[in-house]
C-alpha cells in the first residue's frame, strides 16, 4: 500500500457550493517527492488540508500509511505521520527563542525532554539553523523563519511533509534556501515530500507533478512530461519554466534539442 492513498474523493465547504474538488484520486509512494500546481481556487489547499485532517472528505477516502482518514481514533496518528509547512511561517511560530519552538511539537507528544533535546538539535542541523536555538525568532529573515518551521516538522519525525505554499512570502535568497532544504531532506534524509506551489522553477525539482484545475487532477507526470505541454499549461492560466519557453524557442529555429528543466542541462547540450 503507497504511503497516501486519495480514492475518489470529493469535498464540498458547504451543501450550497460548487465542491472545491471532484474526483481526486492520486497516490504517493514512501520517498518520492511530488509538486501539486493550479491556479488560484484549483482545489490545491483544500486536498493539503485533507490529507493532513484538517479536512474531511465529503467523499470518497483517503488512507495515511494504511489509516483511514474518517476514523477518529486515526487522526492524532496520521496528524504525526503527515506534517504540514504553510505559507506564512509566523504563523507557526509560537514560542520567544528557536529551540523552544521547534520543541514544541515533540512536547505535544508527550516525548520525554532528554529526547526532544536531542530531537531539537537534529532538526536545526537538518535544515542548516544549528547555533541558532538561543535566537528570537521574530528577528530571523523569512527563508530562516520558514526553515524553523519546518525543523519543527521534522522533530516530530513524520513519514511525510505537506508544504502548503511555503516559499510564496519570501524573497528570493530564502526561496532558494528553503527549497535546498526540502530537496535535502527529500533526497538525503528520505522523507516524503508533497509540495503545493505556484512556482513552476520549485514544481520541476519533483519527481512527479499534478496539475489541479477547477477542483481536478488536469494532468500527472514528470516535470518533463507535464511542462513540454506548454499551450495546454497556458489554457489553465499556468506557466512554465523559463528554461522550457527557451528550448521551445530553440526548436522552433531549427536547433535539435531535447526537452529539459535546467539551464545546467541546456548549456550541455548547446555545447
Amino acid at each position: 500500500m503507497s504511503l497516501v492513498e486519495v480514492s475518489r474523493v470529493d469535498f464540498n465547504y458547504s451543501e450550497l457550493d460548487e465542491p472545491a474538488l471532484k474526483d481526486i484520486n492520486l497516490a504517493v509512494e514512501a520517498g518520492e517527492f511530488i509538486a501539486i500546481i493550479g491556479g488560484n481556487g484549483s482545489g490545491k489547499s483544500t486536498l493539503a488540508k485533507l490529507l493532513n485532517v484538517l479536512l474531511l472528505p465529503s467523499a470518497g477516502e483517503i488512507y495515511i500509511n494504511g489509516m483511514n482518514t474518517l476514523e477518529e481514533e486515526n487522526r492524532l496518528k496520521i496528524r504525526q505521520q503527515i506534517g504540514m509547512v504553510f505559507q506564512n511561517p509566523d504563523n507557526q511560530l509560537v514560542a520567544t527563542m528557536v529551540e523552544d519552538d521547534v520543541a514544541f511539537g515533540p512536547e505535544n507528544l508527550g516525548i520525554p525532554s532528554h529526547l526532544i533535546r536531542k530531537r531539537v538539535d537534529l532538526a536545526l542541523a537538518m535544515v542548516g539553523m544549528s547555533g541558532f536555538q538561543k535566537h528570537a525568532p521574530h528577528k530571523l529573515s523569512g527563508g530562516q523563519k520558514q526553515r524553523v518551521a519546518i525543523a519543527g516538522i521534522i522533530a516530530m519525525e513524520p513519514a511525510c511533509i505537506v508544504l502548503d505554499e511555503p516559499t510564496a512570502m519570501l524573497d528570493p535568497l530564502g526561496r532558494k534556501e528553503v527549497m535546498e532544504t526540502i530537496h535535502y531532506l527529500n533526497k538525503e534524509k528520505g522523507i516524503t515530500i508533497i509540495l503545493i506551489s505556484h512556482f513552476m522553477e520549485e514544481a520541476a525539482l519533483a519527481d512527479r507533478v499534478f496539475v489541479m484545475h477547477e477542483g481536478m487532477i488536469y494532468a500527472q507526470g514528470t516535470p518533463v512530461e507535464i511542462f513540454r505541454e506548454i499551450t495546454a499549461l497556458k489554457k489553465i492560466d499556468l506557466d512554465v519554466p523559463v528554461v522550457v519557453e527557451l528550448v521551445a524557442g530553440l526548436q522552433k529555429q531549427g536547433i535539435d534539442l531535447i526537452p529539459v528543466l535546467s539551464i545546467d542541462e541546456l548549456v550541455k547540450q548547446l555545447c
